[in-house]
Parts: C-alpha cells; structure tokens; sequence
C-alpha cells in the first residue's frame, strides 16, 4: 500500500472567515500547514506516491507543497472545476489505481499506525476498511462524522451521516480509508459522490465487505474544517496534549 489520494478541494466555507482566504489544507495548525502534517504522516508510514484533487486556492497549494520532495513523496495534483465529493475524487483518477490505496482527509490531523490499518485490510478481505476512532476514548475535535455500527465479525453493520448519526455508537469515522480497485464500479465518473452518503450505503445493501478499523488507543483524530473545531485543536496543542514532529 504505497499510494494515497489526500483530499484537499473542499470549498472551507465552514472556516473561510478564520482562514484568511487560505484553503483549509494550508491552515497553519502546530507550526505548519495542516497538509504538511498528513503528508509527512504518510511518508513515515510507507506511502511514497500521492494524489491531491485540488478546487479552491489550487494555485497556493500547489506553491507551498511542492512536487512533493521535501516529504520524500512523489507528488501528483489534479484540478476539479467541479466539486466531485470524497469518492469522486477517487473516481477522477481511477487510471491511476491498481492496487489497494488510501484516502485521507486532508482537512484533519490523524495519527495512528497505518500498518495495523492495512493488515486488518488483509485479514478481512475487505473491498474497503475505515478507520475509526472512538470519541468517548481517542483525542479528538468532537467532529460529526458518520458514525458506525460494527457487527461482531469486524465488518461495518451500518454506517450513518447527519440526523440520527450520533445515537448509533461513539465510533466515528476517522476519514481514513483503504480501498480496492474494485470499488471503482460504484463511483461513476465525473459525477458528485461521496463515500459516506454513498458508496459505503451502496456497499452495504449490496452484502459488498466494508471492514472496520478501530485505531490504536494513543491515535488521534482531528477535525480542523470549523472554527470550533479548529480552536480546540488549538487548546490541545497549547495544554501540551498533542505534540506533532
């Protein structure tokens, strides 16, 4: 698993009046932008090729990461005009995608071991794993991603966004996947999809493998796409909570 797509075309209007016209990504957060950190997070972990879809503030983006060398990455960028959701991006590059790969969030902090994420991969025969975190145990921003219901083989029994969400279980996703190429058929090209809404409810109706991911108990996940939750990352950082390399 050595290639990762690092979303980062969000539109940030959630945090635009506290980004001073910086793209989420390029949000500074303990001393660097919030991309540096997941960038230098993936090429620890293994991963040496990247993708980063691109919208809003492209231009800076492209500018302050680079071509990837000073994380020891290789570094790919590719621009939507149109907004194509967190699958669509992968849809968008589908040529690209050979083997098992990663999506990240690019507007988070996560940490935790990624080989441990890959090797439950493995062991579940999953056409897809998600990361997740437990928001009443990991460091967290309180984010109000889609929360999961995990049945006792290990695999995602349901997996529910917006209304409703927070009463099915403190486990949330950590906006990490692993993906097999096979997951490609159900992301249309140059279409709006997003995994949550989307292909993981599609997945599941279907009987397809959707395997879950608890991550280790010091990981971390840190929603940083909102005021609030941004400040409270902040706080983290300044009561000594969090260290980032």
């Amino acid at each position: 698993m050595t290639t990762a797509l690092v979303l980062a075309a969000g539109l940030g209007s959630r945090i635009r009046d506290v980004a001073g016209g910086l793209p989420k990504p390029l949000m500074p957060f303990g001393g660097a932008p919030i991309l540096a950190h997941n960038l230098r997070w993936l090429a620890v972990s293994g991963v040496t090729r990247v993708w980063i879809n691109l919208h809003y503030g492209a231009d800076m983006i492209r500018e302050t990461i680079g071509d990837g060398s000073a994380f020891g990455l290789e570094i790919n960028y590719v621009y939507e005009p149109e907004l194509l959701g967190t699958a669509g991006a992968l849809g968008n590059i589908r040529r690209e995608i050979t083997e098992p790969s990663l999506v990240v969030y690019g507007d988070s902090v996560v940490r935790f071991e990624l080989g441990d994420l890959w090797a439950r991969h493995q062991a579940m025969g999953a056409e897809a794993t998600v990361a997740l975190f437990d928001q009443e145990r990991h460091l967290n921003t309180g984010i109000a991603g889609g929360r999961v219901r995990v049945a006792a083989d290990g695999t995602i029994a349901e997996f529910v966004e917006g209304a409703g969400a927070a009463a099915l279980s403190s486990l949330v996703n950590a906006g990490v996947y692993v993906v097999q190429p096979s997951l490609l058929d159900l992301i249309p090209s140059g279409r709006l999809v997003d995994f949550g809404r989307d292909v993981f409810p599609a997945m599941l109706a279907s009987g397809r493998k959707l395997a879950a991911h608890v991550i280790d108990p010091h990981g971390v996940c840190l929603g940083l796409d909102t005021p609030e939750s941004h400040a409270a990352g902040q706080r983290l950082l300044a009561q000594g909570r969090l260290v980032l390399a």
